[in-house]
């Protein structure tokens, strides 16, 4: 992934935490020769030194990874678009962004192994709920049978690329005047972007 020194992040602990609130992924790879790309949950372990997850088994993209496959799991974060008439001088538009690109070795997980994720998994999305479920009160005969349609998989980490673009290139008084006018939108995902341009800084 192209990302300039200025918009570069390479703490490891500040894009783990990233990873783990950002989970729903883009796992890509290759499938006959092309770029095939999955939309699914991904966990990253406790020492950050892999991701786990499934596939349907219905999804041919598995069939083509083996110990030798590298695939790039994708996690964004919110966006905002930036408007050129916010600064004090002539300007093109731009977009402010979050996005972790991890690279990575796969491999198929075992029965016992895919069992563990799906129960990791379940109650990390399901622990919040007012009436949470987890894979391990479900009857053991559904459970075997769902996990016949799935595919799980472990990809051990060997890159991680991150692009925190937040205007940090911009001086004091057009940073400010950005973070206002992200905060008079009144949406989601440029109240996040003004969050994290706040923690970031500028130049």
């Amino acid at each position: 992934m192209y990302t300039s020194k200025l918009n570069r992040n390479e703490n490891t602990e500040e894009l783990h935490h990233f990873i783990r609130e950002n989970g729903f992924a883009i796992l890509v790879s290759t499938v006959d020769g092309k770029p095939w790309a999955t939309h699914i949950p991904l966990l990253l372990s406790s020492d950050g030194k892999k991701l786990s997850g499934h596939i349907s088994r219905g999804n041919k993209q598995w069939r083509e990874w083996n110990s030798e496959s590298e695939v790039l799991a994708i996690f964004s974060g919110p966006h905002a678009y930036i408007s050129s008439s916010w600064y004090d001088h002539e300007n093109v538009p731009t977009w402010n962004y979050i996005a972790v690109h991890v690279y990575g070795k796969l491999k198929i997980q075992s029965d016992q192994e895919l069992l563990q994720s799906l129960k990791e998994l379940t109650h990390k999305y399901e622990k919040h709920s007012e009436h949470p479920v987890s894979v391990e009160t479900m009857n053991p005969a559904y459970v075997k049978k769902e996990m016949l349609a799935i595919v799980g998989f472990e990809i051990e980490v060997t890159k991680i690329e991150a692009t925190y673009k937040l205007s940090q290139n911009r001086d004091e008084k057009n940073h400010n005047n950005i973070l206002a006018e992200l905060e008079k939108r009144n949406d989601p995902a440029s109240a996040a972007i003004a969050h994290e341009m706040k923690k970031a800084g500028h130049s």
